[in-house]
């Protein structure tokens, strides 16, 4: 063997731009994962749980958010779009290996590592056809099937429609409440919270349970919208609106609101 066979092979002298900010683009792409989307996903499933009280119930948390009205958008872009299309690009790269992965789990945790990407996977096609299901940007692909006006009943008509999207939701929110879970564990040593065995073993009851948690409501809400009254659900939707137009001073007592 010669002196030269055993030299270490010559550094990249023209590093791309992904591998010179490896750093910092894997400390966004973790921070983006708690905050916002992970806050996010918090809230939209416990306010989609809401229906499990009453259809009135759900309508009164729907309306809360869209009485943001015109900064309604900007607030879903900045908070919502714009984050969760970054953190899935960044997810895309590591993947493809154009990011080096130096988060990848050693032994016996390979496993969370292999269903992190999975159900990363999953939870990215899920999203994209949860929006254009329901959110109104869908409408011209023949989705936005959400009405803000008559919140239960439109839901719940779409998740009606037929079993296999009742399954396939089902499927996205296991996914969604595994990924975000698991990636709560995961970011924690990313930015070394828990480092020793001890600790890692400690978080990840935590994380486990608040992904488990995440799953049972975001099921339930499933559960609720799967099996709401749609006319029942939509006549209670149209008095509430009704009755606040009126306080508007849109429409008169006695009025058919048309």
């Amino acid at each position: 063997m010669t002196a030269t066979s055993i030299l270490p092979p010559p550094a990249d002298v023209n590093p791309s731009f992904l591998s010179r900010h490896q750093f910092l683009i894997y400390r966004l792409f973790s921070l983006s994962g708690l905050i916002p989307i992970g806050g996010y996903l918090v809230v939209h499933l416990l306010t989609n749980a809401t229906i499990l009280d009453s259809p009135a119930k759900f309508q009164a948390q729907v309306n809360a958010i869209h009485g943001l009205g015109l900064v309604l958008p900007l607030v879903e872009w900045i908070f919502i779009f714009i984050p969760i299309l970054f953190h899935a690009t960044v997810g895309w790269l590591i993947i493809a290996g154009s990011i080096p992965n130096n988060a990848a789990y050693r032994y016996a945790n390979n496993w969370r590592y292999t269903l992190q990407r999975a159900t990363g996977i999953i939870a990215f096609f899920f999203i994209l056809a949860h929006v254009i299901h329901l959110h109104h940007l869908g409408s011209a692909l023949g989705g936005g099937k959400f009405d803000p006006h008559h919140a239960a009943s439109s839901a719940g008509k779409a998740v009606q429609a037929a079993l296999w999207i009742q399954i396939a939701y089902g499927i996205g929110v296991l996914a969604a409440a595994f990924h975000f879970g698991n990636g709560l564990w995961t970011q924690g040593i990313t930015w070394g919270l828990w480092t020793t065995p001890k600790a890692q073993r400690r978080a990840s009851y935590i994380t486990s349970f608040i992904g488990v948690a995440l799953a049972i409501v975001g099921l339930s809400s499933l559960v609720g919208m799967a099996s709401v009254d749609v006319d029942e659900a939509h006549q209670v939707e149209t008095n509430m609106y009704e009755f606040s137009r009126m306080q508007m001073g849109e429409v008169g007592p006695g009025s058919d609101g048309k």
